[in-house]
């Protein structure tokens, strides 16, 4: 018997609170082993970890290319596989690889094969995929059933072609239905983070509310606690509520700290939108268990009429280079708006004199705007910053002439009251232009509203 399959069965037959660890806020930068062990020896039901993030931006979706070192992914996934595989428990990874799509699943899969073979375990694998056929997005458009988060602009028939990779972000539909099909690991592709941990629970009859609001704070392990950290955490889920507790003695979830992990990546702490429905978190309570536990009691779920997946895709823009350099002149750092604009003109003069400009150049200066969009008024300048010039341009070759060109008259530019002509920039380093290879931006970021939001995600099944 599987240990889906067991556990299902376990629990339908001897009801009782279900045990959850949440292992990882992202997989593949390290699993701290003693709170990891002390999980373990909790017998819990299922171990799950989130995998990716749209944190770190377009490009490693655009590159099918994992954020993480390949070293740091092997050794963190050959720990969790271990501890399922010695609790025979599920497994549930979602977002594999950083991103999801179809390069990051498959180099993910590649690695968890080898530890298969090579430290001889034996388990069936369910695969969930999530990347989403171009044919049924652009008719989507079409119908009108593609609309924009945010600021988004329409996604545009155009856009669904030069995407590099485009993904849907799954619920918990696929996850169930993996569940149900006798496995013991399951890898999936894009995915929301709460539908790791809340599927198995809702498929044994918990509230939804309770299992999705435990799962939106498992899946960033010990963030909620004080000291926050990324230990793994245990929940206890029961039918009334459920009870967090890290497994690192030194960390602490407090009623306050487990509360304000509701505005972790939300724009309204009272509302978590998912694929199924809405997570209301306006009557949801937190209760000291004892000093280090809190209790959360309360939160609603409401099913969706209308339900729809969120599709992430990123396209190339061009090629980046970047330039790095510092600044300690206090008439510098007073005149660099009017500074950089100058240089920029002249870059364009001498780069452009046969073509067309082809290229985006623009400057952040740490210390100032680099950071924040806008200094506060009347703030006083800082005694130094740190200048990133940055070109994305259609060639390496020539975003790198950019820079290069930018730095030499960046660094000997006259301004008024300038006191030598010795030059204008300190460089951390030689040389201080970088060529960071391809640029891409999100340009598919919306919600596609269909039927059936899970017919979309595929699941295969082997046995390793």
């Amino acid at each position: 018997m599987s240990a889906s399959s067991r556990v299902l069965d376990a629990l339908r037959r001897n009801r009782r609170p279900m045990r959850l660890v949440g292992a990882s806020g992202q997989l593949g930068y390290g699993v701290p082993t003693p709170a990891f062990d002390a999980a373990l020896a909790r017998q819990p039901d299922l171990i799950g970890a989130d995998m990716g993030s749209i944190d770190i931006g377009p490009t490693y979706l655009g590159k099918g290319e994992m954020a993480t070192a390949p070293a740091a992914t092997r050794r963190d996934l050959r720990k969790l596989l271990h501890g399922a595989r010695g609790q025979n428990i599920p497994l549930v990874i979602g977002s594999a690889g950083s991103a999801g799509a179809a390069p990051h699943l498959d180099a993910t899969l590649a690695i968890v094969r080898e530890i298969a073979r090579a430290d001889g375990l034996h388990f069936r694998l369910g695969v969930l995929r999530a990347d989403l056929p171009r044919p049924m997005l652009a008719q989507a458009v079409r119908d009108g059933r593609v609309r924009g988060i945010d600021d988004m602009p329409a996604l545009t028939e155009e856009e669904v072609t030069e995407a590099t990779q485009i993904v849907g972000q799954m619920g918990m539909g696929p996850f169930r239905r993996a569940l149900a099909e006798d496995v013991d690991v399951i890898i999936a592709g894009r995915a929301c983070d709460t539908a790791i941990f809340a599927a198995l629970p809702t498929m044994l009859g918990f509230p939804p509310g309770l299992a999705v609001h435990m799962a939106k704070i498992i899946e960033c392990a010990s963030l909620c606690c004080v000291p926050g950290g990324r230990d793994a955490i245990l929940a206890e889920l029961d039918d009334d509520g459920f009870v967090l507790e890290s497994m690192n003695p030194q960390r602490r979830a407090t009623p306050t700290s487990v509360a304000a992990h509701s505005l972790y990546e939300q724009a309204d702490p009272f509302t978590v939108y998912e694929p199924e429905g809405k997570l209301d978190l306006a009557a949801a309570q937190y209760v000291a268990v004892d000093e280090r536990r809190t209790r959360v009691t309360g939160a609603r779920w409401e099913a969706s009429t209308d339900p729809c997946v969120k599709i992430e895709g990123a396209r190339k823009i061009g090629e980046r280079a970047v330039l790095l350099a510092g600044a300690a002149d206090p008439r510098f750092i007073a005149q660099h708006r009017e500074i950089l604009a100058a240089v920029a003109d002249v870059v364009r003069d001498l780069v452009c004199e046969d073509t067309p400009q082809d290229y985006t150049l623009r400057f952040r200066v740490y210390g100032v705007d680099g950071v924040r969009m806008a200094a506060p008024e009347h703030e006083p300048p800082p005694g130094e910053v740190f200048v990133m010039g940055e070109c994305i341009a259609p060639t390496a070759e020539r975003a790198s002439e950019v820079v290069r060109t930018c730095k030499q008259y960046l660094l000997h530019h006259g301004y008024p009251g300038r006191l030598s002509t010795a030059g204008n920039l300190a460089f951390p380093f030689t040389p201080p232009e970088v060529s960071l290879g391809p640029a891409y931006r999100f340009n598919v970021y919306h919600l596609l509203y269909t039927a059936d939001p899970d017919a979309l995600f595929p699941l295969e099944v082997e046995t390793l």
